[in-house]
């Protein structure tokens, strides 16, 4: 039997009978459940729900997408990603969207996708061969739509989110900006943030600050070279993707504090120290300092950041794609634009 999560007409947006590609909130709707598609999409493979029996089309049918292609896992057979094209495409609506799943904690499926959080962990995830097939599939979109001036998006959750994430950012890298949606990306830290005292949090933040950018000059030398436009993070600066966390999931929960600190110490007036100490952390200096890459996959100069403010009942809700197209619950959302 199908859980009720799977099921579009008891569990998704139905609400959005007409798109407003303007509005933020039905932006992030679409975009999460065409990310929601692709776990159906892997459901019905391993449940072999075929023909009126499959769960997956309504997921982005209902907004008027096609599916192009599937992306498969080459060590699994397992689908972990979908490439949708618009079939009613406008100025403001996107073309393609590569949409990413994240874990499903299934017999067929959790011993690869634990195995790929853990290359995450270990900031290696471009070093899978997952990525290299989703990133081959972001350049092929890139190079058929460009010359059409085609909207071409990025989503994902949880996992999928971080491979989101690394292609958005190698892209950036090349001078081609996507809209990105990334839904409880992981972000690779000490939960501080779940610290209740703020001053204890303040104190945290701007002790591991310092400590960070001292060492990251003793590491990488001068801090004004450091923050010139030749260096990567910089580059980045002008990609803005929008992230999706909750306070209540710790897997992401990180985001709120990280950009949060850095205003912060811009008020106190050691944003030039903040600006150099967001572009690293203490585990990446200690790879730098052993000559590997350092390059964090979670760091990220600019994003429109949304939390959901609203009570989550456990994590599994807060860490969930659903709440991303609930119409009743409370969002934050702000911009930080690295400087």
């Amino acid at each position: 039997m199908a859980f009720k999560k799977e099921d579009f007409n008891l569990s998704g947006p139905l609400h959005l009978t007409t798109v407003d590609w303007n509005n933020s909130h039905h932006r992030r709707s679409v975009a999460a459940s065409l990310v929601q598609g692709v776990y159906i999409l892997e459901r019905d493979r391993q449940q072999n729900r075929q023909g009126p029996h499959s769960l997956a089309s309504p997921w982005w049918e209902f907004f008027h997408f096609q599916l192009l292609s599937r992306l498969t896992d080459d060590m699994d057979s397992s689908i972990f990603g979908a490439i949708y094209e618009y079939k009613l495409p406008s100025h403001e609506s996107p073309r393609y969207v590569v949409a990413l799943r994240g874990t499903i904690r299934k017999p067929d499926t959790v011993s690869r996708d634990l195995q790929l959080g853990l290359h995450v962990i270990q900031n290696g995830l471009h070093h899978t061969s997952r990525f290299e097939i989703a990133m081959q599939s972001v350049r092929s979109m890139v190079a058929s739509g460009q010359a059409q001036g085609l909207n071409i998006w990025l989503a994902g959750h949880s996992l999928g989110s971080a491979m989101a994430m690394l292609a958005g950012k190698t892209m950036a890298k090349m001078g081609i900006l996507l809209e990105s949606f990334l839904f409880n990306p992981p972000f690779v830290s000490a939960p501080i943030d779940r610290i209740k005292s703020k001053k204890i949090k303040h104190g945290i933040r701007i002790a591991s600050s310092l400590i960070t950018a001292g060492l990251s000059v003793a590491v990488k030398g001068n801090l004004k070279k450091n923050l010139t436009k030749d260096n990567s993070f910089v580059v980045l600066s002008d990609w803005v993707p929008c992230l999706f966390v909750n306070p209540a999931d710790h897997i992401c929960s990180e985001y709120i504090g990280y950009f949060e600190h850095r205003k912060k110490m811009e008020e106190i007036g050691a944003g030039g120290i903040e600006r150099f100490a967001t572009q690293n952390s203490i585990g990446g200096l200690f790879l730098s300092a052993m000559g590997k890459e350092s390059d964090l996959l979670h760091l990220i100069p600019s994003a429109n950041l949304t939390v959901n403010l609203t009570p989550s009942a456990d994590f599994k809700t807060a860490h969930g794609i659903h709440q991303w197209w609930r119409p009743d619950f409370h969002l934050q959302s702000k911009l930080y634009k690295y400087k």
